[in-house]
């Protein structure tokens, strides 16, 4: 048998685009040294990786990188689409970070090309089917993301945040590639599918070894997501780090551990294990994300805790696997399917809600208390309009309609998979959570307490705040088209 593989370039084509951006950046950014040259090279880049993931994606199931076991590069519609969200992401913050990078502060190439790094590992995510290529892919979605949050000339808060960051990832990379390696010792398989299959008998369950070993990759990944009890460094990092760069964190990265933490559960990892791992998180995370949030006065870190109790309602679904009712086909095909789409909802209300603090606030200043946005809306309407929209939309509440079809989906798959329990404590959550999304939405209408001086945001900033509105608009008006997606 040869032991030569055959290569689809077809489906490998997303990765070349995202990776041949970085290559690019750094070249233009080595040949031109014009920061606008370079930005331009980063955002088109981010543009054909995001046309050039939709179309593999709608073009069927590839494979490549295939032995006897299975494929380790999976190019499917789910790769597709996640492939075309990081890229219009990363195209967003880009958008979000033009008065960043005109302030001097920042260097430009450096930060297009860590960026483009980032993605990168991002449309590897998902279209990884292993557990190497899936590790591999987290990682270097996160390690640009180290220097990115640190890369502000003379901010000691982003030199903490960066650190942080650093140390707390490198344990949770370490707690996963444990479980991967106890995994592999067990079943004697990497690729995701087969690992599944040698799992679903039975037999190996009855191991503690293995019990071990699932809920290490749980768990490990869990900090990603930044789920409770995992979660303390997200406020810190968040606060410390350049809004837009915040912004990508509170994106890319959470959807980056929500991808993986989505590949093992759905194609590997025993329900009967993960199942209870998840409910348990999911009812922590929101419930501490929310209690939390309650009291902050800090902009930026109120929506870090927000993103917090978020997780937790993207991880809920998965918790009705801990229920024999929520392991049938149809409940497993539901849950899985919530977790995506609601995913996919918070990034783009999310990305919104940054876009409006750096559209609201001074040119390269952090994000400030809430109090400061006292009456902004006033002053500039359409910003304010669309920040609020984006709150309105994290809280779950009409206008913000891809906020409440997220939640009531997540709601009917926890119902359909006899887990009402953890149903209750989402709809309780919700609730709670708009005492402060509705404080600080009703702080942009208030009477300011002093005028202010007037000052016209960035058209880059406008343009990625109106694009992230306009597609929170369609998304909740038309929700059927992600679901039927995904």
């Amino acid at each position: 048998m040869s032991a030569v593989q055959s290569i689809d370039h077809v489906a490998l084509l997303p990765g070349y685009l995202a990776a041949g951006t970085a290559v690019l950046v750094l070249l233009v950014d080595l040949l031109l040294a014009r920061p606008r040259a370079t930005v331009a090279a980063a955002a088109s880049g981010a543009t054909a990786t995001a046309l050039g993931a939709a179309l593999v994606g709608a073009g069927g199931d590839r494979g490549t990188f295939c032995v006897a076991d299975g494929c380790s590069w999976v190019a499917d519609d789910r790769a597709g689409l996640v492939g075309a969200v990081f890229a219009l992401l990363t195209l967003g913050v880009l958008a979000l970070s033009g008065p960043l990078l005109r302030g001097g502060r920042v260097p430009v190439g450096e930060f297009c090309f860590l960026l483009a790094c980032s993605m990168t590992g991002g449309v590897v995510l998902g279209a990884a089917g292993d557990l190497i290529t899936l590790i591999v892919a987290l990682e270097t979605l996160t390690l640009p993301l180290y220097v990115l949050v640190g890369l502000r000339r003379g901010s000691l808060a982003g030199a903490e945040a960066a650190v942080t960051f650093f140390v707390v990832s490198v344990v949770a990379t370490t707690v996963t590639l444990l479980g991967a390696a106890l995994l592999y010792a067990v079943t004697g398989r990497l690729h995701l599918r087969p690992l599944g299959a040698a799992l679903a008998d039975g037999t190996l369950l009855d191991l503690p070894l293995t019990t071990v070993a699932v809920t290490l990759v749980v768990l490990g990944l869990a900090f990603k997501v930044a789920a409770v009890p995992f979660h303390a460094w997200a406020p810190a990092t968040y606060d410390g780090a350049p809004v837009p760069v915040a912004a990508y964190l509170s994106t890319a990265s959470k959807l980056g551990g929500v991808v993986a933490l989505l590949a093992v559960v759905q194609h590997a990892l025993p329900a009967t294990v993960t199942g209870p791992v998840l409910a348990l998180l999911a009812a922590l995370t929101m419930t501490v994300g929310n209690l939390v949030a309650l009291r902050q006065r800090r902009m930026v870190r109120l929506l870090a805790w927000s993103s917090v109790a978020q997780a937790g309602y993207i991880l809920a679904p998965l918790g009705a696997l801990a229920l024999a009712a929520g392991r049938t086909t149809d409940a497993r095909t539901a849950a899985y399917a919530a977790a995506v789409a609601y995913a996919v909802f918070f990034v783009v209300l999310e990305l919104a809600a940054f876009a409006g603090v750096v559209a609201l606030r001074p040119d390269g200043a952090d994000g400030g208390t809430v109090e400061q946005y006292r009456g902004v809306a006033r002053r500039h309407r359409f910003a304010g309009a669309a920040f609020g929209l984006a709150l309105v939309g994290l809280a779950g509440l009409p206008p913000g309609l891809a906020g409440l079809f997220a939640k009531v989906t997540v709601v009917r798959s926890l119902v359909a998979g006899g887990a009402g329990w953890l149903a209750l404590v989402v709809a309780v959550n919700a609730v709670v959570g708009l005492a402060y999304y509705l404080r600080v939405a009703a702080t942009l209408y208030a009477s300011p307490a002093a005028s202010a001086p007037s000052r016209t945001p960035s058209r880059s900033v406008i343009a990625a705040l109106a694009a992230a509105s306009a597609v929170a608009v369609v998304l909740g008006l038309a929700p059927q088209l992600l679901f039927d997606l995904v």
